[in-house]
C-alpha cells in the first residue's frame, strides 16, 4: 500500500492527531491536503503554537488546544505522539467509544516499500543507527535515516523505491503500540530508563519487545550477549538471531576476540578477553586490543577489523560497531565496515570534542540522559575526568554511577535538581574518602565554568550528565548546544 493510498483509506473517517511536533507537522498537512477531516490536539495554546496554528486553520483543521485538548477526544482515528503513552485517560477514553489508535511511525511501517533495519536499547541507538546508515551509504545503497532521529519519513515513502534501506531508531514511546516490526532489528541493551513516564521496568522492557516479536522466521535480530536482559530475550525471537559480545565468543555473531588483530580471515586466535576490566577492553577507556570477528554458525570464523583501528573513543562504541556489523551482514561488505568505522567521527552531544584549550580537552555527552549512558561516558577515557552532571530525575536510582564517580573522576561538578541525589550517591559509595571533590552550582554556565576553572593541562572535562536535560532545557540538544557555546566563547 502507497501513503497516497492510505490517504484514501482516511476519507470519511475522523481523524485526531494528538501532538503538533516535528514528527506528526507532515502528516497533518498531508491529511489536511488530502481532504481527510482532521483536528490537531495539542496541551500548546494557540499563542505558543504561533503561525502553525493560523496554518492548519487555513487548510481546514479543527484545533482543540490547551490543557483540556485530550477531554471528549471524539475520533474514529486517532494518531499518538511518541510522548504520550497509550494509558492516558483520554486516549482510553476514545478506545472505549470505538477509536483506532496508531502513530505516525506506525503508519510508516505500513506504507514503506523497502527493507527497514531498526535500533532500540538503552543507550547506544543514535550511534548504533549511525553507523548502519554510513556502512550502507558506503556499499553504495540509498539510505532513509528516521525514527528518533533524522527527518519523518511516513510523507517521503512514495519516494523511496524497493532496494533502498531505511534504518530506525526506536523508542519506546514508539515501539509500545507497534504491531509490526523491522527485517532487521538490533537491541543494543536494557537499563532502567524511562521510569519516570513508564509505569515500570516491566512494561519498558515489554515495549522493547515489540520491535523483534512480531518478526518473519526470514527476519533478524540481534541481541547483546553481555547484556542478561538482552541475551534472555534472545530466546524469545521467531526468526534469525545474532548476537554480539566484547568479552565472549558466540557462535552465531559478532564478538572481539583479544588474540586476534582482525586483520585477516580465519579461527580466532584465542579466547574472547575474558570478563570486564580484562586484557579485552584496554584498560579504563584505553584503546581496545584484539579483533572483531563473525562467526556464522558451523563455526566459520571471518576477521573484520582490529578494533583499534575505530576512531569513535570508547569501549563502549566497540559493542555499537559489532552491533552494527551484524545487522548489515549480507548487505554490506567488511570493507564497507572497515572504513566506515576509521572514518566516522560521530555524531553531536555523544562524547563530541568541542574544543581544546590550553592542554584541556572539553567533551559534550549531552545525550547521556541516564547513570549507565554516564558511566559509559566515564569509561571512553584512560584518565580520570572533571565530571558536568545532573538534572531532571528519571526515577533511577545513582548507586552505580556514584561508585564509577569515585573511581573515574577527579572533580564533580553538579548542577540541576538530582545534584543532592548524585552526591548522596558519591558520598555513600564504597571507597569514597573525601575525593573526588564535589562542586555544586545553581547555574548551568557556572557549572561549566567551575569545571573548567578546576582543569590543568592534559585534563578532560565531560558533559554527561547522567539524567534529562527538562529541568532546565527544551532536551538534550539543547543543552549540549549551550554547553558548547559556553566552551566555544572561552578564552
Amino acid at each position: 500500500m502507497s501513503f497516497n493510498e492510505y490517504l484514501v483509506g482516511l476519507k470519511g473517517k475522523r481523524v485526531a492527531v494528538v501532538g503538533a511536533g516535528i514528527s506528526n507537522t507532515p502528516l497533518i498537512y498531508a491529511l489536511l491536503n488530502a481532504g481527510v477531516d482532521t483536528r490537531v490536539c495539542d496541551k500548546r495554546s494557540r499563542e505558543e503554537l504561533g503561525g502553525a496554528a493560523d496554518r492548519f486553520e487555513a487548510l481546514g483543521a479543527k484545533l482543540v488546544l490547551g490543557l483540556g485538548y485530550l477531554e471528549d477526544l471524539d475520533a474514529d482515528v486517532v494518531f499518538r505522539t511518541p510522548g504520550l503513552m497509550p494509558s492516558h485517560p483520554g486516549l482510553r477514553s476514545a478506545l472505549k467509544r470505538g477509536a483506532v489508535l496508531t502513530s505516525e511511525m506506525e503508519a510508516f511501517f505500513e506504507v514503506c516499500p523497502c527493507k527497514i533495519i531498526g535500533v532500540t536499547g538503552s543507550d547506544g541507538k543514535t550511534t548504533t543507527t549511525s553507523i548502519i546508515a554510513g556502512i550502507l551509504k558506503y556499499e553504495g545503497r540509498t539510505v532513509h535515516v528516521g525514527g528518533n532521529i533524522g527527518t519523518p519519513l511516513l510523507t517521503r515513502a512514495d519516494e523511496m523505491k524497493p532496494e533502498d534501506v531505511v534504518v530506525l531508531e526506536l523508542s519506546s514511546f514508539q515501539l509500545i503500540t507497534m504491531k509490526k516490526c523491522p527485517h532487521i532489528a538490533v537491541v543494543t541493551n536494557l537499563s532502567p530508563n524511562h521510569l519516570d513516564v513508564h509505569a515500570d521496568m516491566e512494561e519498558y522492557i515489554g515495549a522493547k519487545r515489540n520491535i523483534f516479536l512480531r518478526q518473519n522466521p526470514s527476519d533478524r535480530v540481534v541481541f547483546n550477549y553481555d547484556d542478561p536482559l538482552t541475551r534472555a530475550l534472545s530466546g524469545e525471537a521467531p526468526g534469525e538471531v545474532l548476537l554480539f559480545s566484547s568479552h565472549e565468543r558466540v557462535r552465531e555473531g559478532v564478538f572481539l576476540d583479544s588474540g586476534s588483530d582482525g586483520g585477516s580471515d580465519g579461527g580466532p586466535g584465542g579466547g574472547a578477553g575474558g570478563g570486564p576490566g580484562g586484557s579485552a577492553d584496554g584498560g579504563a577507556g584505553g584503546s581496545p586490543n584484539g579483533g572483531i570477528i563473525y562467526e556464522a554458525s558451523g563455526g566459520l570464523a571471518e576477521a573484520i577489523m582490529p578494533a583499534g583501528d575505530i576512531l569513535l573513543p570508547g569501549f563502549h562504541n566497540v559493542g555499537n560497531y559489532m552491533a552494527a556489523f551484524a545487522a548489515v551482514r549480507g548487505l554490506a561488505g567488511k570493507e564497507a565496515m572497515a572504513a566506515t568505522a576509521r572514518s566516522f567521527r560521530g555524531v553531536p552531544h555523544r562524547i563530541e570534542l568541542v574544543r581544546t584549550l590550553h592542554g584541556i580537552r572539553y567533551y559534550n555527552d549531552s545525550i547521556a540522559t541516564s547513570p549507565s549512558r554516564a558511566i559509559a561516558g566515564l569509561r571512553a577515557f584512560d584518565r580520570k575526568v572533571i565530571l558536568i552532571a545532573g538534572g531532571k530525575d528519571k526515577g533511577v536510582g545513582f548507586g552505580e554511577l556514584g561508585a564509577e564517580i569515585v573511581a573515574r573522576v577527579k572533580t564533580l561538578v553538579l548542577t540541576g535538581m538530582t545534584a543532592e541525589s548524585i552526591s548522596d550517591a558519591v558520598v555513600n559509595a564504597p571507597g569514597y574518602s573525601g575525593f573526588p571533590e564535589i562542586i555544586r552550582c545553581d547555574d548551568f554556565t557556572d557549572a561549566v565554568i567551575s569545571a573548567s576553572g578546576a582543569a590543568r593541562e592534559g585534563d578532560v572535562v565531560l558533559l554527561s550528565p547522567a539524567c534529562t536535560s527538562f529541568d532546565r532545557f527544551k532536551n538534550f540538544e539543547e543543552r549540549g548546544d549551550a554547553f558548547r557555546a559556553i566552551v566555544e566563547e572561552m578564552s
